[in-house]
């Protein structure tokens, strides 16, 4: 992934996450962090766990693991896993924007360059249901029958960084188209309202500040040598 910057109040994982965050509306795709124990927050260890609608079973494992390796908890903030980034992921594969319902999903399919933006047939799900089954694929044949979550973490963001820059050699689909959209939906979910299965407890609001729903704080847009006060808002108008 992308080099670091000399930072040492931030760790490597989470540093590599921001420094690839492009200016990208979440909505546009979309059609409180609790004290940490035990990997997860202690509001979200208290729900019900979110059953999958979308993703099998080994499809799901490999969301969650991903997501996991993508945005880990640190001393920063919470982790994808953490605010609930896999249930945003299958939750929006469900969505008419990921089965391609209002996409432009006639040929002729080319390669192109990337500011006429995919030109593939696959629309967004089956991209990430592809992509995943061809990384088990490649995981098994490079590591004596396992499949990506079987992997030390470690091995995983090698697998990762590899497929970032293509040079997993994936037989359906690129590597390198199947990251991108997965770290897309990551970001999503990550940033995203809590109402679309992310973001839960607006966990990543409060790491960086961001006052959501609020109705206004244009008072605060220019201000950068202090935090914005007060706690953000979601759309329902909950209070974080």
């Amino acid at each position: 992934m992308s080099e670091l910057e000399d930072d040492s109040s931030t760790s490597p994982s989470r540093r590599r996450f921001f420094q690839s965050l492009s200016l990208i509306p979440v909505a546009a795709a979309l059609g409180s962090c609790g004290e940490h124990s035990g990997g997860r927050t202690a509001a979200t260890a208290a729900e019900k766990p979110y059953e999958p609608a979308f993703f099998t079973p080994d499809e799901w494992a490999f969301v969650v693991a991903a997501c996991d390796r993508l945005i880990p908890a640190d001393e920063v903030g919470p982790g994808a896993v953490d605010l609930g980034v896999p249930e945003f992921l299958d939750r929006h594969m469900q969505t008419p924007y990921a089965s391609g319902a209002i996409w432009y999903m006639q040929g002729p399919f080319l390669e192109a360059a990337p500011e006429f933006g995919y030109q593939g047939r696959l629309p967004l799900r089956e991209i990430l249901r592809v992509g995943i089954a061809e990384m088990d694929t490649h995981c098994r044949k490079a590591f004596d029958g396992k499949a990506f979550v079987q992997l030390a973490g470690a091995e995983q963001e090698s697998l990762l960084e590899a497929a970032q820059a293509g040079s997993l050699q994936f037989e359906a689909i690129s590597s390198k188209l199947f990251f991108a959209y997965l770290l897309g939906e990551v970001r999503n979910g990550y940033f995203a309202d809590p109402a679309y299965g992310g973001n839960k407890g607006m966990g990543s609001w409060k790491m960086i500040g961001y006052p959501g729903a609020r109705a206004d704080y244009m008072d605060w847009v220019t201000v950068r040598d202090k935090p914005y006060p007060l706690p953000p808002v979601d759309l329902a108008g909950k209070r974080g």
